[in-house]
């Protein structure tokens, strides 16, 4: 149930620019929510549009040197396996963890 604890803290902070009319937030391949599920938990809150923007993710594998996507092998709710496609190892995350918002349109 953490995404309404995500969901409201993003909320609030567009709040803090005034009347807002849209946002956009970015979802990472790898955050702990998958896109339609942060989605949802935005749009049952307000009436404003809610723009996702799904950002893939990097990582750098310390078995073999690979820098690249990840291999996603599944993704559930706060969870996500993923490995090297190179060599299977379990890479290290360098981007595309993170749920941002990054954008915020004010009602005139």
């Amino acid at each position: 149930m953490h995404e309404h604890a995500i969901a409201e803290e993003i909320l609030r902070q567009a709040r803090l620019q005034g009347p807002v009319k849209r946002i956009v937030v970015e979802v990472g391949d790898l955050a702990h929510l998958p896109a339609d599920e942060m989605r949802k938990a935005l749009e049952a809150r307000v009436p404003w549009r809610v723009e996702i923007l799904e950002r893939r993710a990097k990582v750098r594998c310390q078995e073999c040197g690979f820098v690249g996507e990840p291999r996603i092998l599944q993704k559930a709710h706060d969870a996500t396996l993923f490995e090297c496609p190179i060599c299977k190892a379990l890479p290290l995350v360098l981007d595309g963890e993170q749920i941002v918002l990054r954008q915020v349109e004010l009602d005139e």
